[in-house]
């Protein structure tokens, strides 16, 4: 596995966070072998699921809908969201476009009257890019060693 130093000051960057999830994304992919085998193994065993307190006050929609994915779900959206950061969203939108009729870009819509809160939006999303990263990394790490541990393997790397 890739080891990356950070420096106390660049610790919470957000380009360390990217590298902390790429390698582990890549880690889970050198490990992952045979990805099949992944199908239909719940990602926690819910009697050894641990939650933070901050995780737990934090049940939502989305927490539900994932929580019945299976490790296999997981590997491919994993997978996924580092080829989006690798590679950019726009080669995805791209696709998405040719396939469709005219779409209208609101990406590109101008708002006028929220320019004063940029910087209000941009350490917002910015906050939430770190937890969400961080919420991947840990499900990378996880499925990572529930495959070694599916496999017998338990001691790998440890």
């Amino acid at each position: 596995m890739m080891q990356i130093t950070d420096s106390h000051n660049q610790k919470h960057s957000l380009f360390n966070a990217m590298n902390r999830f790429i390698a582990a994304v890549n880690n889970m992919d050198q490990t992952v072998m045979v990805p099949s085998l992944l199908r239909d193994v719940p990602l926690e065993d819910a009697k050894n699921e641990v939650r933070s307190p901050m995780m737990a006050s934090s049940t939502t929609a989305a927490d539900s809908y994932y929580s019945g994915r299976d490790m296999y779900g997981y590997y491919v959206l994993l997978k996924s969201i580092r080829n989006d950061i690798e590679w950019g969203v726009l080669q995805g939108e791209d696709r998405k476009k040719e396939k469709l009729s005219p779409v209208v870009d609101i990406t590109r819509r101008e708002d006028g009257d929220g320019d004063e809160d940029l910087e209000k939006q941009f350490h917002y999303h910015l906050s939430g890019l770190h937890t969400v990263l961080a919420k991947l990394t840990r499900k990378a790490n996880i499925l990572t060693n529930r495959y070694k541990q599916e496999l017998g393997f338990g001691s790998w790397g440890i």
